[in-house]
This record gives C-alpha cells, structure tokens and sequence, in this order.
C-alpha cells in the first residue's frame, strides 16, 4: 500500500518537473526533451536532481 502511494507520488512530481521544464524558454529544444526523459526515467532521484540542482540555475 505504501509502495504504491509512493509510486503514484514519484509519478505525480515527475510530470510537474517535465511540465516545468517545458515551460522555460532558456532552455533549448534538445536540452529539455533529454532533461525531461532523464526526470522520467529516474524518477524521485531525477526530480530531486532537477528541484535542487537544475531548477534555480535555470
């Protein structure tokens, strides 16, 4: 039970990070469709790295 909440969680903030990656026009084309696959992929660590990292640099 607690897996899956925190699955759909995983999910939920990994959109939000694709989402909000999309919405920056800094960014080129090919830099957002890569950083957004890479937030896919690995999903809590990808959104940790981009909310922490990424997010203020950009």
């Amino acid at each position: 039970m607690l897996g899956t909440i925190l699955y759909i969680l995983g999910i939920v903030a990994a959109v939000w990070c694709v989402i909000d990656i999309f919405k920056h026009d800094k960014l080129q084309p090919l830099y957002k469709v890569l950083l957004a696959i890479a937030v896919l992929a690995f999903s809590w660590v990808g959104f940790a790295v981009y909310y922490f990292l990424i997010r203020n640099k950009i």
